[in-house]
């Protein structure tokens, strides 16, 4: 196998295990390599942020949730399964960015429905991560998956640049737009 154009950690969160296939297989003829993972439990969501169950060489972590109010829609467990430590709730926050995510020159891509808030960009570039991409409003799944298919159809096929490849895939219609690039 030929070197991946980049390296890609997709992170499916509950009930958006369609739309992520088509984006794996879609990076995957476009030429980058794709690592899996599915959340079950929120400490599943931890371990791929802190960086102990994520591939080393990732470039883009793409994190593809339902959000609602600037927060990610994690697996809500009964109290007794939950394991020391692990968040509880159906949300998980800004405030749980800032305590678990190691994502140190990462570009971080938010799918879902107002992952885009501000203050959930802010804890993410605090944690160290080059960009942060995500939509601000609640946006339509098909909107979400052509946001990001031509994002990297650009940045792959046409060797765009990150902000070129963004603006590009924000310019589809008006629920790409919704769609904000928070840098430090």
């Amino acid at each position: 196998m030929s070197k991946p154009a980049f390296v890609v950690t997709l992170v499916i969160g509950p009930d958006c295990d369609t739309e992520s296939l088509a984006m794996r297989l879609a990076l995957e003829y476009f030429g980058a390599r794709v690592y899996v993972h599915y959340v079950g439990r929120p400490n599943d969501l931890v371990e791929v942020l802190s960086g102990e169950d994520r591939a080393s060489d990732t470039n883009y972590l793409i994190l593809n949730f339902h959000g609602e109010e600037g927060k990610f829609c994690i697996p809500e467990l009964d109290n007794s399964f939950y394991e020391v430590n692990e968040p509880k709730g159906r949300f998980f926050d800004d405030e749980h960015v800032r305590k678990y995510a190691v994502v140190e020159g990462l570009n971080v891509i938010g799918c879902g429905c107002t992952l885009g808030k501000d203050s959930l960009a802010k804890a993410f570039l605090k944690k160290g991560c080059k960009a942060y991409i995500a939509p601000d409003d609640y946006i339509d799944g098909n909107a979400n998956l052509m946001f990001v298919l031509t994002f990297f159809y650009e940045l792959i096929s046409n060797r765009r640049s990150q902000e070129d490849a963004f603006q590009i895939a924000r310019s589809i219609d008006s629920e790409t737009k919704m769609y904000n690039k928070y840098t430090n």
